[in-house]
């Protein structure tokens, strides 16, 4: 089996209730931070780091996710005569080359380790990556980009890690971490939302997986777990006594983008990393905050 992860899973089949009603008409994954799509943060940072295969796990009404990655030739013909090189570059830039990316649907919505389980035949027996778009990843060097490297010291599982408060634990799977290694943990139990006080320490995981095929054997077994859904945490703990289980403290600020609150607050952030857009926002957030202190 190689070492080398050239292939990924995203899965996008959720309904995103959270942001009804634009979800309604609109799949989640392509609500745009600032003006790229949340999709396309996950895809550039699989680039990144060597993804060659994209394998989306979708559901019914996510058509226009499918559509976003498609060429559009009206749409470029009208920039090219119109001498807008720039923007077609840009929209270049999203197109995905024929094989190189999949679709699978998930006919049932029976949970994260199920929609990875979807996929397994696009994998077969190499090791590959899985990337929540929800958790958008700003970093000088992309999140997966540093896994993969750490991967090729470590084989076995990875999961990335992020320190989170303890009273937020019990909305993460947490680590129970057997040697501490700096960047690298080793791992001797996983959590997946314990209760308040029961968590084993603050390492929760994060929506980027580097994992052994084994996991499908695993998966194969199809026993539910928290919240009756099929969990990948209790696929990937089952291989710490097999080819291990590493937790990976990335470099970098995570955004849960599953959230209003998340979502508005990478809006925020991308937004004053932009310098076309730097000094209008900041100039209007400083308003906001000098008004809303005044008028208290």
């Amino acid at each position: 089996m190689s070492n080398k992860v050239t292939k990924a899973i995203f899965p996008v089949a959720g309904l995103g209730t959270r942001f009804l009603p634009a979800t309604k008409s609109v799949p989640k994954e392509i609500m745009t931070l600032v003006d790229r799509p949340l999709v396309q943060y996950a895809i550039d940072e699989a680039r990144a780091a060597g993804i060659k295969e994209f394998i989306f796990v979708t559901s019914r009404g996510k058509s226009a996710l499918e559509d976003y990655f498609d060429h559009a030739p009206h749409l470029e013909q009208d920039l090219k005569s119109k001498g807008k090189d720039k923007l077609l570059e840009i929209l270049k830039s999203t197109n995905m080359d024929s094989g190189e990316i999949a679709y699978i649907r998930q006919h049932k919505a029976l949970g994260l380790g199920h929609a990875v389980w979807c996929a397994r035949r696009l994998i077969g027996n190499e090791p590959f990556a899985v990337m929540l778009p929800d958790d958008v990843i700003a970093a000088d060097k992309p999140c997966l980009q540093q896994m993969v490297e750490a991967y090729e010291e470590t084989g076995g599982n990875m999961v990335a890690a992020m320190e989170v408060p303890a009273d937020k634990a019990s909305a993460y799977g947490i680590l129970d971490v057997r040697e501490d290694m700096g960047s690298i943990v080793s791992v001797k139990g996983m959590v997946e939302k314990p209760k308040a006080g029961e968590a084993p320490s603050n390492l929760a995981v994060i929506g980027r997986y580097i994992l052994s095929p084994k996991i499908f054997d695993n998966l194969n077994a199809m026993k539910s777990g928290a919240g009756g859904e099929i969990q990948l945490t209790d696929a990937i703990a089952e291989e710490i006594d097999g080819e291990g289980v590493y937790g990976y403290r990335f470099n970098g600020q995570r955004y849960d983008c599953g959230s209003k609150a998340g979502f508005l607050q990478a809006t925020v952030a991308f937004g004053l990393e932009r310098e076309d857009l730097r000094d209008d926002l900041e100039a209007y957030l400083r308003e906001v905050v000098s008004a809303r202190e005044a008028a208290e």
